[in-house]
């Protein structure tokens, strides 16, 4: 099977993750995929199995001969968002595409070029959309096919090859996905998570990333009888979030600029709770970021009287380029696999988190690919047949740099 085939079978199988489920995994759905894809591992000749925590791990044995070499392992995630509607997924194929505007099935969504100016240079290919009513899935089902057809390809053509892990793991999306990996039943040396956008992304910079709760206490009296004595907590949450920078919010930051983010604010006259995300691809920038909260939260209690401001600050992942600057060969020899497949290496900091990173600071270096997908997480998002045989090459051309001597250094 191709890639995108093995795509559309994925995306049948609904597996939304929900940050208030309690279990794990946090849907019983991802359980059925999970359970699918081992027997597709057993029939591909690898030996599979699901863990209880719906971890599905795999591993291709080292050619004979080449057990020395390092092992290098594939990790795509089962989970879709479930913000958006997640219910049967129907997608579409656009056989050459023209490059223009798309109407997304009869939702009244239009996949537009003005939106995503990309479109362009997917023009002549087959695209994937979904029908406007729920998202592909592809993030990170293409990710799992892809894995799935390198596999198949190894197997076909005899490639010789080093130890080959693999593993699809749940609740990615809600940022649980390496809460139970199990690194040491894994086995690799070192592992690529297929979970990026367009083919021949290579990502290995990511957010240094923390959480803050502001808690305002207030005083609260009858309104008639308020003078110099009501402290409006709602009021006080307004003045906290007007002190900070405005041009550091991630509507106003691109690239390596970091940002504080409101991402709620509940509250009235008695008390009020802001909930920010912050974020930076330097640590030293996010400690800072937390030195500004402090101080705002210090004047305002100046202001209003000691405790009536308080912060909950966790610190959530770091940058996985503090672990993958020892392991530099995986990027030098991924931009090389690109260049093989006929692709164009682009290396970017990723605005957000990946399961890799968390990983690479669990003792797994392990970088990001793209699949070729676009416009995750909503309706607007696609994919391209092409993008997908594409990745698969690139993929291929690792495996095969590993088993080599004298093609890599996997010392720097």
């Amino acid at each position: 099977m191709k890639a995108y085939e093995r795509l559309l079978e994925y995306v049948k199988i609904p597996t939304p993750s929900f940050d208030e489920s309690g279990s794990v995994p946090s849907s019983r759905e991802q359980l059925v995929l999970a359970e699918l894809l081992k027997g597709e591992l057993e029939v591909l000749g690898l030996k599979a199995e699901v863990d209880e925590y719906g971890y599905c791990y795999g591993v291709l044995e080292a050619t004979e001969g080449y057990e020395d070499r390092p092992a290098l392992g594939w990790i795509a995630h089962m989970d879709t968002v479930s913000d958006f509607p997640w219910g049967p997924v129907q997608p579409v194929l656009h056989p050459h595409y023209d490059g223009g505007d798309v109407p997304l099935g009869d939702s009244g969504r239009v996949l537009s070029v003005k939106q995503f100016p990309h479109l362009k240079t997917l023009r002549g290919r087959t695209l994937i959309t979904t029908d406007g009513t729920t998202v592909l899935g592809a993030d990170d089902k293409a990710g799992i096919a892809e894995i799935m057809v390198m596999l198949e390809e190894v197997q076909k053509s005899g490639m010789p090859h080093g130890r080959i892990p693999v593993a699809f793991t749940p609740d990615e999306e809600i940022g649980a996905g390496a809460d139970h990996f199990d690194v040491e039943r894994f086995g690799a040396d070192f592992a690529f998570t297929m979970d990026g956008g367009a083919e021949g992304e290579i990502e290995y910079e990511n957010f240094n990333a923390a959480s803050a709760v502001i808690r305002i206490a207030g005083v609260n009296v009858h309104p008639g009888d308020a003078k110099d004595f009501m402290i409006n907590a709602a009021l006080v949450g307004t003045e906290f979030a007007a002190m900070l920078p405005k041009e550091e919010t991630p509507a106003h930051t691109e690239g390596y600029e970091g940002f504080y983010h409101l991402c709620s604010f509940e509250g009235d006259v008695s008390k009020a709770e802001l909930n920010y995300i912050l974020r930076d691809h330097d640590l030293e920038k996010l400690m800072e970021k937390k030195k500004v909260l402090e101080d705002c939260m210090q004047k305002l209690n100046e202001q209003y009287g000691e405790g009536t401001v308080s912060m909950d600050w966790t610190d959530e992942y770091r940058n996985m380029k503090e672990q993958i600057r020892d392991h530099m060969h995986l990027i030098t020899n991924a931009r090389m696999a690109a260049l093989q497949a006929n692709i164009t290496p682009v290396t970017n900091p990723i605005r957000g988190g990946t399961d890799g990173a968390r990983l690479s600071f669990m003792g797994l270096p392990c970088p990001n690919l793209g699949t070729g997908g676009y416009a995750f997480h909503g309706p607007y998002e696609h994919i391209t047949v092409e993008g997908m045989e594409k990745a698969v090459q690139m993929m291929l051309h690792l495996v095969e740099m590993y088993a080599g001597s004298g093609t890599m250094d996997c010392n720097n």
